[in-house]
């Protein structure tokens, strides 16, 4: 058995939650939101249709993102080792081919994206091959700009987008409600998990087909993303959609969350900072989450009692 060594310190302990100020990546994500893009872009040619996009987002892996098998003759998938800092294609017949991710522009990614699913005689196309809704617009196979990455600060990325999976996972398991998976989306670059109500949304004729059918049902969303210019720092959230009349003036756990608007909605909002410093990280999100969709549910008049499975504690 090996003995602990070194001084001895007074420090706390580490929070489960480390460190992940945007500032201090913020070049890095850029590149790496971006290089999400391109492969889920892939995905959303190559994958059979889901309800509510379902089919698109990546899951996690134990060391990193994977686009989940899809094709069909033959059948692949696309995984981006977030550890060793790899993106390695795998064929159901057994072939496999990976590039090394640093030191790679968004442009030089998309070549060498595309150059190794050919060479493995796989669909090497995406489609309207631009980023989705970010500022900057530029083309993929033209982007030099974006080529920042930060070793370190992506493991940790993909540490933290762990930790908050098995949050988010528990937090799912509460409900009998329609549930999404626990999954990261990577045109909004966070970790979402979605509960779903029965009620159909009526829509009017110029909602994009995106929205569309994303929203068809009442929904209470939960999740977290590592901060944007609208919000610089990460978060947990969560919203209601549509927004039931008087949301915001439902209180929110811990004191530190609050109701911030958003594009002409709400969210309730937790910043990451006051989770990870908490003496029970895991309980915080766990009431923040909680007190959210009590919120949005009693507001929207779902039946709580009736969604709640049993080892569930009770909404307050």
């Amino acid at each position: 058995m090996l003995a602990a060594t070194g001084p001895a310190t007074e420090e706390p302990p580490v929070s489960v939650f480390p460190p992940m100020p945007l500032a201090e990546w913020a070049d890095t994500k850029e590149t790496l939101h971006r290089f999400l893009q391109v492969v889920g872009k892939l995905r959303l040619a190559n994958a059979p249709r889901r309800n509510h996009w379902w089919h698109i987002p990546f899951h996690l892996t134990g060391r990193g993102l994977t686009t989940r098998p899809m094709g069909f003759d033959p059948v692949f998938a696309v995984d981006l080792d977030l550890v060793d800092h790899r993106l390695e294609v795998a064929v159901a017949d057994g072939r496999r081919a990976s590039f090394p991710l640093p030191g790679l522009s968004v442009a030089a990614f998309y070549r060498q994206l595309l150059d190794t699913l050919a060479t493995l005689g796989l669909p090497a196309t995406v489609d309207i091959p631009v980023p989705f809704d970010l500022a900057d617009r530029t083309p993929f196979a033209e982007d030099e700009h974006h080529a920042s990455y930060d070793r370190d600060r992506v493991t940790r990325y993909w540490v933290v987008l762990g930790q908050v999976a098995q949050v988010l996972e528990e937090f799912a398991g509460r409900s009998y409600a329609k549930t999404s998976p626990v999954h990261h989306f990577w045109h909004t670059f966070d970790l979402a998990v979605t509960r779903f109500s029965d009620r159909r949304v009526e829509q009017p004729d110029t909602v994009d087909p995106v929205t569309r059918e994303a929203y068809s049902h009442e929904v209470i969303s939960a999740g977290f993303w590592f901060g944007d210019d609208q919000v610089p720092e990460p978060a947990f959230y969560s919203y209601t959609a549509p927004e039931p009349p008087g949301l915001v003036e439902e209180p929110l756990r811990p004191a530190a969350a609050r109701w911030i608007d958003s594009r002409g909605a709400h969210l309730a909002l937790l910043p990451y900072d006051d989770v990870r410093t908490a003496a029970d990280p895991r309980g915080v999100v766990l009431d923040f989450l909680e007190s959210a969709y009590a919120a949005g549910a009693r507001r929207a008049g779902w039946d709580l009692a009736a969604l709640r499975c049993p080892t569930a504690p009770e909404p307050r």
